[in-house]
């Protein structure tokens, strides 16, 4: 199977390179991702059969003030490989994030509503999980993680989720990738257990200091964990 891989230089696409067979991945130069031009003559001059878009804007307080920058990667792009793959007849792996739910409840499930959005970032990804559905094959991965190493001196022990360390989520993306043709689902949870961020810092971090996300210089969700039992379910039978 050929894999058209966007932001391969990212955390997460240097992550999957490593454990994916027949892996491109042009460099944004090679592939500019907001212009649809370039991006349909890659698409075309590779012929995949998935196109797995990881490459995002994800700065969370940098977004709200480049919302430009941020909406022609986050939606615009997305937008061009969603047409980009119909063209080829490809199917659309699109990475989303916990982050376009409330964080009200935690615990969201594939089917729960989405929003409302608590910042910009999180309006990006929420519209552009809509700008990849305009794929006629797509599955939505919605999933949440770190650096290999917590890169921060203070964590907020009243942010709940379930992402975790790069390593630990990609291979669990690599294997829905490989599987990518045959998963029916169009969204799936990829994510480990609820715990805060302080707790999930301390595991690499231990000396990180505990704070709260009243500190962040940005509104952040409160409780955005992911229910994961339907890709433990399909885990088991694939």
């Amino acid at each position: 199977m050929k894999i058209l891989l966007t932001g391969g230089s990212g955390r997460l696409g240097t992550e999957l390179q490593a454990l994916l067979a027949g892996v491109v991945a042009p460099s944004s130069a090679e592939m500019n991702l907001t212009d649809a031009a370039s991006v349909l003559a890659v698409a075309q001059r590779e012929q995949p059969q998935l196109i797995v878009h990881t490459a995002a804007y994800t700065n969370v307080g940098g977004a709200e003030k480049e919302r430009a920058k941020c909406w022609a990667v986050n939606v615009e792009g997305t937008r061009h490989v969603a047409q980009a793959a119909n063209a080829v007849g490809a199917k659309l792996v699109y990475i989303s994030t916990d982050y376009v739910f409330s964080g009200e409840t935690g615990d969201y499930r594939e089917d729960d509503t989405p929003g409302p959005v608590v910042n910009y970032y999180s309006l990006t990804k929420l519209v552009a999980e809509e700008a990849a559905r305009a794929a006629r094959q797509h599955l939505i991965l919605r999933t949440s993680f770190r650096p290999r190493e917590f890169a921060y001196p203070v964590a907020f022990s009243d942010v709940f989720t379930s992402q975790d360390y790069v390593d630990i989520i990609a291979p669990e993306i690599a294997l829905a990738v490989q599987h990518g043709l045959s998963i029916t689902d169009e969204v799936l949870h990829i994510a480990t257990e609820r715990k805060s961020v302080y707790e999930l810092a301390k595991r690499r971090k231990p000396d990180v200091q505990e704070g709260t996300r009243a500190q962040a210089g940005v509104t952040l969700p409160g409780d955005v964990s992911l229910n994961t039992e339907r890709w433990e379910a399909l885990k088991r039978r694939v």
